[in-house]
């Protein structure tokens, strides 16, 4: 494999990931605020039950959606499977759980004082969404990277819609699969180191937000 190959590789698994996290959070960031400071009978049960999302098996899921997007599946008239459409939807249900569970912790999480005093104001419910995301901001960043480090390192499920096809479906995660059974050994070792600084690169982006929203709150 050449530099522009794993060049192409690694900037389509930034791509898949990105693009499927961005709908995942802005979904997901407004739902799990909305069900944070809603009270109703199936409250407990919601959050159970997306706790319980947060662990879906990605080859389960994968399967799911072969069957879904299949020529002979429902949604087999999209003529996605088998494209990088396909893995967006895979990567954006799986994430939409963590983003969701995650902001919920989030915007719990914060002083019940700010937020009665946030309720106080009588303002519509989603300014009072969007007042309480902003306060709890720290934590949902952390948690739509979290998800994001996730997606990219996610194979089960895009490789099952993805089809892993050389220069339109192969993303890092699947191009280690590939190369590994192949005995490429020397190639995997490239594409994981690659697949590590990603990684460290989004773990570095966190630190670096919770030290700048440290110093704001100081």
């Amino acid at each position: 494999m050449d530099i522009a190959e794993l060049i192409q590789i690694t900037l389509l698994s930034i791509q898949v990931s990105g693009v499927a996290v961005i709908l995942s959070s802005i979904m997901g960031v407004w739902l799990g605020a909305y069900i944070a400071i809603s009270e109703f009978k199936l409250k407990k049960l919601t959050i159970t039950l997306i706790d319980t999302l947060m662990g879906t098996p990605p080859v389960l899921l994968g399967l799911i959606l072969y069957l879904l997007l299949s020529r002979s599946g429902p949604l087999g008239f999209l003529g996605v499977l088998f494209t990088p459409a396909a893995m967006i939807i895979a990567q954006f249900l799986l994430t939409l759980p963590i983003v969701t569970g995650l902001a919920i912790s989030a915007v719990e999480s914060l002083p019940r004082e700010l937020r009665e005093y946030i309720k106080s104001l009588a303002l519509p419910a989603h300014y009072e969404v969007l007042l309480l995301i902003n306060e709890a901001r720290t934590g949902i960043i952390s948690g739509v990277l979290a998800a994001f480090s996730r997606a990219v390192s996610e194979v089960g499920a895009v490789i099952i819609v993805g089809g892993n096809i050389r220069y339109y479906t192969r993303v890092l995660t699947t191009a280690i699969v590939y190369y590994t059974n192949s005995g490429e050994f020397d190639t995997v070792l490239w594409l994981g180191l690659v697949l590590t600084l990603v990684y460290f690169a989004i773990n570095a982006v966190v630190l670096l937000l919770r030290y700048r929203m440290g110093e704001r709150s100081d």
